[in-house]
């Protein structure tokens, strides 16, 4: 399926010298990962191929997701992977249910069919993907809505939840994690849960930190893993309006980068890797793949840079989630708790 069949030996990082976070469990995750979200502007086979590329470069962690599209032919990936010698375990492994699959039963089958396409007989950790049962078409317009789209209804969640505790007691998944979630969202799943959420996929990069719901992972013992992480600059175009700004272009960022000589998305993966984030950037061009590990195990920043990049911060969400707006609901800020407490209609 690859093109990329003759590894250079020169770009290729040891697995073992990549910083290990332990989650609560005490297992160990690597610190960076291999996005698999192809923005709507890669085919599934680039992206597949991506995984092979990044897998020989030293990647371990692979972020997937059933939304995706590409789960069946990156468990092609990962079954010749574990063909080369690389054990299943030295691999972690990531899935998503999506919104379509939320509550009673559903939750079960979402994993089982992900488990089939990715060739596994665990997933190291599931995540809801977002805490709605709100769905979109693919390529939706930014102006879609759901006419069947409602808020977060934490009864709701709370029966997804407790199908994905089944899951960890069936020992299908190791470990479950919350995504797109706020402080006031995740206070309730703290509260009600069973098995506590393990890690908590949320937006960061250098424009966009979220202080307040880091540190609150932090606190409670959930692993941050941070998508967008040098601001994703090939995200889908509906997500994209005029006031966003560029992190790679940021003030801040460029000199520091300067100061390294590298690309300033190197000094976003840094940044995101000695903060204490897993960041899981993707690219389906092994330069930039490569790079993306090499950098996190030599040349670190500072801690006078990391204090300058606490400066970048413009509060800048990319990924706003307005296709899952409800009606009665205003805006995209609707979804975001802003002022602590949880929109309802």
């Amino acid at each position: 399926m690859s093109n990329q069949t003759n590894p250079i030996a020169s770009d290729i990082i040891d697995p073992k010298s990549v910083l290990q976070r332990t989650l609560y469990t005490g297992a160990k995750m690597p610190g960076i990962g291999m996005g698999t979200f192809g923005s709507d502007r890669f085919t599934a086979e680039q992206v597949a191929d991506a995984v092979k590329g990044a897998a020989e470069v030293g990647f371990r962690l692979f972020d997937c997701a059933a939304v995706y599209g590409n789960e069946h032919l990156i468990g092609e990936v990962f079954a010749d992977i574990m063909k080369t010698g690389i054990k299943r375990e030295e691999l972690f492994i990531t899935s998503k249910v999506w919104n379509d699959m939320h509550g009673k039963g559903d939750v079960l089958l979402s994993c089982a069919k992900s488990l089939k396409d990715l060739k596994l007989d665990y997933i190291d950790l599931f995540f809801v993907h977002w805490p709605f049962p709100n769905f979109h078409p693919e390529g939706a317009a930014p102006d879609y809505h759901n006419p069947d789209a409602r808020p977060y209804i934490h009864e709701e969640y709370m029966e997804t939840w407790y199908q994905m505790e089944r899951l960890v007691e069936m020992g299908l998944v190791k470990h479950i994690g919350t995504s797109n979630m706020t402080i006031p969202k995740l206070q309730l799943v703290m509260r009600d849960a069973k098995i506590k959420p393990a890690a908590n996929e949320m937006e960061l990069h250098p424009c966009f930190q979220q202080p307040e719901l880091f540190n609150y992972c932090v606190d409670n013992k959930i692993q941050p893993i941070g998508f967008c992480p040098i601001g994703s600059p090939t995200r889908p175009d509906r997500d994209k309006i005029p006031d966003d700004v560029i992190d790679i272009q940021d003030p801040i960022v460029v000199e520091i980068a300067k100061a390294h000589n590298v690309h300033p998305a190197i000094i976003c993966i840094k940044w995101a890797v000695q903060r204490g984030q897993i960041p899981i950037p993707f690219s389906v061009f092994r330069n930039e793949y490569s790079s993306n590990i090499r950098c996190v195990v030599e040349d670190l920043l500072t801690t006078e840079e990391m204090k300058k990049l606490e400066g970048a911060d413009k509060k800048c969400r990319l990924i706003k989630g307005q296709v899952f707006l409800w009606e009665g609901a205003t805006e995209w800020t609707d979804l975001w708790d802003l002022n602590g407490e949880i929109k309802k209609r």
